[in-house]
């Protein structure tokens, strides 16, 4: 596996980069999470699509909107926890006190209309995996 990073700063930078991913020859994207590229979600998956790229998310929304997959911590599990730590402030804890907590729930949702558009079979052995498939 060859790893080749593209930046994309600014929306105008996004068909830019797509192009340059199909000239390298890429197989598949790894797309960061940042508040651009989750407000131009649509527009990426819509890219990726074009260029027949599958996408990688570490948040569930990319995959609402047309990415292939996602995977990272619970969002229901991480924002109880979030609570739970500001329930004990409120209680007269010192944040600095307080543990640093890992995630400890993950959540692998696949979009099966993207997979069956880019012609990806999903392997029986995922699917029995997945928290959630997307199939409208």
């Amino acid at each position: 596996m060859q790893l080749h990073s593209v930046e994309a700063r600014a929306a105008e930078q996004l068909e830019a980069s797509f192009a340059s991913m199909t000239k390298e020859r890429a197989d598949a994207v790894l797309v960061l999470s940042d508040p651009m590229s989750f407000y131009h979600r649509a527009r990426i998956a819509d890219l990726a699509a074009k260029h027949r790229l599958p996408t990688m998310h570490g948040v569930r929304g990319y995959v609402d909107a047309g990415g292939l997959m996602s995977y990272w911590a619970n969002q229901a599990d991480r924002y109880r926890r979030f609570a739970s730590y500001v329930d004990r402030i409120l209680k007269g804890a010192k944040p600095g006190d307080l543990p640093i907590e890992q995630p400890t729930r993950f959540e692998l949702v696949i979009n099966m209309k993207t997979a069956k558009a880019l012609g990806l079979t999903i392997p029986q052995s995922l699917l029995l995996r997945v928290d959630q498939v997307i199939d409208p």
